[in-house]
């Protein structure tokens, strides 16, 4: 079947992995609706512009009016929100920003997409899928056992994931109430390609490079599950595809590694494929910089469901995507380097005075 896919945030870092491979591997019609904040790029989706089945529209999924007339217009078999601010830090500095866009932005969005639902025939309203991309962070923190699941109890601890953790129980309750087919899943912390340069994995890549100290959180000792970006496009185009109305399905990409052992494995990679005598070891950079306020300690996902369900599982370990990473950012100077002239230079944020 022809299936049309409105992607939300598909500017961003994960929503542009998911058009770009849409598009790529499969025969779907994508249309992206971005606001193209300071994190939505269009350079990401370059390799798919010219594709006669991609679609841009540039809005706000806060603007009620524009949701409705995009959605009736091009008449989705899925919407795959993806639109969200996201960055921790960013987050206790502006909260007000993440209930705008992740709260109200989401309300706003299902209520256009039921209103929409409602009007299509039964054999549509059937297939249709309201897809809500969510994160683990959603869950507070683990110690230093025990895994994140579907059923594991919410307990957000920042302003970024209590917003998460609202739009997720909104979606859930659009489902039960009104009886629209939604889903979501909950991912653990993405890396890869494309990355906006703020987040751990990207930043020290182009710290080490430039020779530029390496921040490293309190002792590096809180821990994440690690999953290639291109993995999550893929369970997220699966779980679109074959995902139950009013199923949770958690993906997490089984590597756990605490921040500091991240860093020094890029500094090692970055010393290998882009040696430079002139910075001597990248290991040498790293910077023990003052916590996050309310840093969660630990991580991880058992993404058994998806998995057994959905036949599902990553295909990069830890080493090989962060090697592809690594290599990206060598052959891609040119990406990232416009967004190193604009709106971030990699300044520490969320810092509370």
């Amino acid at each position: 079947m022809m299936k049309r896919f409105l992607v939300t945030g598909g500017a961003g870092f994960i929503g542009s992995a998911v058009v770009r491979m849409l598009v790529r591997d499969t025969l779907y019609q994508v249309l992206v609706v971005d606001k193209l904040t300071y994190a939505g790029n269009l350079d990401s989706l370059k390799p798919v512009a010219n594709n006669p089945r991609y679609g841009f529209e540039c809005a706000d999924v806060a603007d009620p009016e524009r949701m409705r007339s995009i959605i009736q217009a091009y008449q989705p078999d899925v919407i795959m929100h993806l639109a969200a601010e996201s960055h921790v830090d960013r987050s206790i500095d502006g909260p007000g920003e993440f209930v705008q866009t992740n709260v109200i932005g989401t309300y706003v969005l299902l209520q256009a997409a039921l209103e929409y639902w409602r009007g299509l025939s039964p054999e549509r309203q059937a297939a249709f899928r309201f897809h809500h991309v969510s994160t683990d962070e959603v869950f507070g923190s683990l110690g230093d056992e025990g895994f994140f699941h579907e059923e594991y109890p919410y307990q957000p601890t920042s302003p970024y994931s209590a917003s998460k953790a609202a739009s997720d129980h909104f979606v859930r309750a659009w489902h039960h109430t009104y009886g629209l087919p939604t889903l979501v899943t909950n991912c653990s912390n993405n890396y890869g390609p494309y990355h906006f340069p703020e987040k751990l994995i990207p930043l020290v890549i182009l710290n080490a490079l430039e020779g530029k100290p390496l921040p490293v959180y309190g002792k590096g000792e809180n821990v994440r599950d690690w999953l290639y970006v291109d993995d999550h496009a893929r369970a997220l185009i699966l779980a679109a595809e074959r995902g139950l109305p009013g199923e949770t399905y958690a993906i997490g990409g089984h590597n756990e590694r605490r921040n500091i052992d991240v860093v020094r494995t890029i500094c090692a990679l970055v010393d290998e494929l882009a040696p430079d005598t002139g910075i001597g070891p990248r290991e040498k950079l790293i910077t023990y910089v003052v916590d996050r306020p309310g840093h969660d300690r630990r991580y991880a996902i058992d993404a058994s469901k998806i998995e057994r369900d959905l036949g599902w599982r990553p295909a990069e370990t830890f080493e090989t995507g962060l090697r592809k990473t690594v290599e990206w950012y060598l052959d891609n100077r040119e990406w990232w380097e416009r967004v190193r002239s604009g709106v971030y230079r990699g300044e520490r944020l969320g810092i509370v005075a």
